[in-house]
């Protein structure tokens, strides 16, 4: 007999996986769930063989193989409440009404069994309670697991009975083995035939609705009209399609049947036997007795509140659906219509038009597949479908769709034949002795879909040229750089150089225009299959999905940059000449996101190195950008902390070598390396960080000027700037502010910029000179010569100061045309009354030359090499004629970059 318990079992196990396979979604969950359970008990049958022999049971307390009985205990109640998901799944009600009732039940059970078995295998056992308790472990764990899936059984009895009748089954065997531990040690036949009757019923319940099927069983039949929503379970079976009990109300009764019964087994062992423990079960039925008696209590006004509910539903619902703003119809479960609200008008219908016709008629063919699925949730028409047949895996599918709860969009045709977009609402109908219908509420919201549409356009594409926009390009690249043996795939930068030079010489409208035609441009030369986006700013895209080779990539980069330059752009009666600064990358395996990057990158290298060109990306652009940000964020810091250090360089009178002023430059050591002001200083400029550099180092000149003023040293000083640092909106206030904080006169500080700045911006830093100028500063051109600025535009500038570029000087003595043009600025610098100052003097017949020249001032490491302010200091006590008269020094390790123009 326990050969066949074990094969029984092991049956079972087989039968609930193969059974799982005729159903889907959580019905087949669930029977997988039951066949684990059968694989705990199975090994605890093997278990306790080990270790007690042939399936005998001591009379000693737990031990190794109750473990694995206890587990299948658990996993069984988790695969029957898997198994009633569907059927709850809309319960929202309140959980305690059913475990009142399953309390109830399970304690009337104990009574039942203790009065029947317990009591006397207790009397005579002679052991303690709490031992005695330890060893009903079993049936206490099944009847509180009876108990607690009780509310789940009346909701979804088809589908759990079976394994329910299981478990009461195997609390029966669990109870029958409580006796055997106190008797003889072994289990009789009674047991281990339930033990088989629990793997029978285990095993056979995923074929029961396949069986019944086949037989015809009344209880598993379909009623006709009979909705098997949440309160359609077991009420069904106990009540019938009028009956207006709820499944709830079935629990309530098996729960109220299970106390009737104790009671009259109390009642029955009163009369033969009262042992003095009959206290204790008198009491515990006793309050059984009162939960049942409140829960009845409680069932009565539910009923009552239906009742009078859909006594009010019928009598307004026809009103409320004249007066509601969507429109309102009633159908049978097979979708026929039966009534619609007047509302139908706005679809151009007449109401009865519609009566008696079937709702497909009007739904788009291919939105019906969903909302037969979402009305299918509400009235439970699944479970009329065969598992495995065509029809339940379209309903499957269907039910896939994001149509859920009873509420679903689909199109629906109107009486113009067109189609509206519609949002509907399913729920059941239900009057007391009438069959369930389905009330739909219809709402238009075509208006809505055309507005998201319109959103969803706008979402993906610009709106100034048309093109798709970044957020479709990084959703297109993820398919389309996709790496491929058959196809190359790329991506393509581009950027308009200079673009914000026209929008502040025609401003932003002309520059959208121009925009909008290199747009049109670029899209006339790409492939139609290929992408061509609008990336941001002046900056597009193009995607390249198919191109046969990489070289074809890059002639198509050709051709974009050469569109954009081959003829000038026509904006507000102008004719602007562009350029642009293209950027490739190749598809190589790496995420779409990388590709984007380092396409953009190149495209940055292009436009460093002068734009107007093509680079492909190397992997070593990337590292430079890498280093750069690094030394950037290195450089927010240093700034912030005031790491950095100034030195100066003096500048004299060459005819008495009197110091007159110093020119300020910057310095950084970045840990214990000094990092090139050339290198630091370039990304400064690019980051935007030299607004704050210069700010920081305009103060501090000021302050040190001040010192010297202070001092009694008549020293002016200088500070160059970068042309973003006097773009900045407050730069003239900045300077006044220093001025003013500092004490210096204003005329004792030189603001310098570089002859280039001038030549490529005059028009738009004219009116910055001018305030500049104003505030009493003196304003140099340094590097003067190099930035083909004719001598005569000098006379508009507010300047007060020529400086000659060192490329000028290092020629004296050596080259006649440099001599010839270097005593032409000299002498026309005089001619203006500005002052001139040769910079880089490095040799002794370079400064002869000037002399005789008559240039007034000179700077160079012949001169005096840069240095921090008290060797200033000490120049200016002792002069420089003793530096002058040297043949020349060697080179300061730093160079003697500025801020805003590094290095040569």
């Amino acid at each position: 007999m326990s050969v066949l318990a074990m094969l029984a079992t092991a049956g079972a196990v087989v039968g609930l996986l193969l059974g799982a396979r005729l159903h889907s979604g959580a019905v087949a969950r669930g029977y997988r769930w039951l066949a684990g359970a059968a694989a705990f008990w199975l090994a605890g049958l093997i278990v306790s063989q080990m270790l007690t022999g042939p399936l005998s049971s001591q009379a000693t307390s737990l031990s190794l193989a109750d473990v694995a009985p206890l587990l299948g205990l658990a996993t069984a109640a988790t695969g029957i409440m898997v198994l009633a998901e569907e059927k709850k799944r809309n319960d929202t009600g309140s959980v305690l009404p059913g475990l009142a009732d399953g309390y109830v039940m399970a304690v009337a059970l104990l009574v039942i069994a203790w009065v029947v078995a317990f009591g006397s295998e207790f009397h005579h056992s002679n052991e303690r309670p709490a031992t005695f308790l330890l060893d009903l472990l079993h049936p206490l764990a099944d009847l509180a697991v009876l108990g607690a899936l009780l509310p789940v059984l009346t909701a979804a009895w088809r589908r759990v009975v079976v394994p329910y009748i299981g478990l009461m089954a195997l609390a029966f065997a669990d109870s029958l083995a409580v006796g055997a531990r106190f008797s003889n040690g072994h289990q009789g036949i009674l047991e281990q035939l339930a033990v088989i009757a629990v793997a029978i019923l285990f095993g056979v319940a995923p074929w029961v609705e396949t069986i019944a099927a086949r037989l015809d069983l009344t209880p598993w039949r379909p009623v006709p009209g009979q909705s098997r929503s949440v309160d359609g379970g077991f009420a069904s079976l106990l009540g019938g399609r009028r009956s207006p009990v709820t499944s709830a109300g079935a629990a309530t009764i098996i729960a109220s049947m299970c106390v009737v019964i104790a009671a009259f087994v109390v009642i029955i062992n009163g009369l033969a036997s009262a042992p003095a423990s009959g206290l204790a079960l008198v009491i515990a039925g006793g309050a059984a007795v009162l939960v049942v008696a409140i829960r009845i209590l409680m069932l009565v006004r539910e009923n009552g509140v239906a009742m009078r509910m859909w006594r009010e539903a019928s009598n307004s619902l026809r009103d409320l659906a004249d007066r509601t703003g969507d429109m309102v119809l009633i159908c049978d479960l097979d979708g026929t219509i039966g009534y619609v609200s007047p509302l139908v008008t706005g679809f151009s219908y007449q109401a009865d038009e519609l009566i008696g016709r079937p709702l497909s008629d009007f739904v788009h063919a291919e939105d019906v597949a969903a909302a037969r699925a979402a009305i299918a949730q509400v009235v439970g028409l699944a479970d009329d479908v065969a598992p495995g047949t065509a029809a339940a895996q379209q309903d499957a599918e269907a039910a896939e769709q994001p149509a859920g709860g009873g509420r679903f969009s689909c199109r629906v045709r109107a009486a113009d034949g067109t189609w509206r977009h519609v949002e509907c609402a399913a729920l059941l109908y239900r009057l007391p002795g009438e069959p369930a219908r389905l009330l739909l509420s219809v709402r238009d919201v075509s208006d809505q879909v055309a507005l998201r549409q319109q959103v969803a356009h706008l979402t993906f594409h610009d709106g100034l040229t048309g093109l798709p926009n970044r957020a479709y390009v990084e959703e297109r690249a993820r398919e389309a750089l996709e790496q491929s043996g058959e196809r190359v795939a790329g991506v393509i930068f581009l950027d308009l150089d200079g673009f914000t030079a026209v929008n502040d010489l025609v401003g932003h409208g002309a520059g959208d225009l121009v925009l909008a035609q290199a747009a049109r441009r670029l899209r006339a030369v790409v492939p139609a299959q290929d992408t061509v986006a609008r990336w941001g700013g002046d900056e597009f895209a193009v995607l390249m999905e198919n191109a046969a080779t990489a070289k074809d990539i890059g002639e198509l980069a050709e051709r974009l940059a050469g569109i954009i330059a081959g003829e000038p752009f026509r904006v507000a009666e102008r004719d602007l000449g562009m350029t642009a600064s293209v950027g490739v990358a190749l598809a190589d395996g790496s995420t779409p996101g990388v590709v984007l990057r380092n396409a953009d990158v190149a495209m940055a290298r292009a436009k460093d190195t002068g734009g107007g060109r093509v680079e492909v990306y190397e992997a070593h652009m990337h590292a430079d950008v890498v280093r750069r940000l690094d030394m950037a964020s290195d450089l927010q810091r240093a700034i912030a902390r005031e790491e950095l250090q100034l030195q100066y360089q003096p500048i004299v009178e060459l005819a008495t070598s009197r110091v007159t002023g110093a020119e300020a430059l910057i310095r950084w050591r970045r840990g214990d390396e000094a990092v090139s002001p050339r290198a630091f200083l370039a990304v400064a400029e690019d980051s935007g960080l030299i607004v704050a550099l210069g700010e920081w180092v305009l103060r501090k000149v000021c302050q040190q000027g001040a010192a010297w003023r202070d001092a009694s040293w008549d020293v002016g000083v200088s500070v160059n700037i970068a042309l973003r640092q006097l773009n900045a909106p407050h730069f003239p206030a900045q300077v006044a502010a220093a001025l003013a904080e500092s004490g210096l006169p204003p005329s004792a500080l030189t603001i310098e910029l570089s002859e280039r700045m001038l030549v490529e911006d005059a028009g738009l830093i004219a009116d910055r000179l001018a305030e500049l100028h104003d505030l009493g500063v003196k304003l140099a051109i340094d590097d003067f010569g190099t930035g083909y600025a004719s001598l005569a535009h000098l006379r508009q500038l507010p300047a007060d100061i020529i400086k000659i570029d060192p490329s000028f000087i290092s020629g004296l003595g050596q080259d006649p045309v440099l001599a010839m043009l270097t005593k032409t600025i000299v002498q026309v610098g005089r001619d203006l009354g500005m002052q001139v100052v040769a910079e880089g003097i490095e040799q002794p017949r370079q400064l002869a030359e000037l002399r005789e020249m008559g240039c007034g001032y000179g700077q160079g490491f012949l001169v005096a090499r840069p240095m921090a302010a008290p060797g200033v200091e000490a120049l200016i006590r002792t002069g420089v004629g003793e530096q002058v008269s040297r043949t020349g020094s060697a080179p300061d390790v730093n160079g003697t970059a500025k801020p805003g123009v590094p290095a040569a």
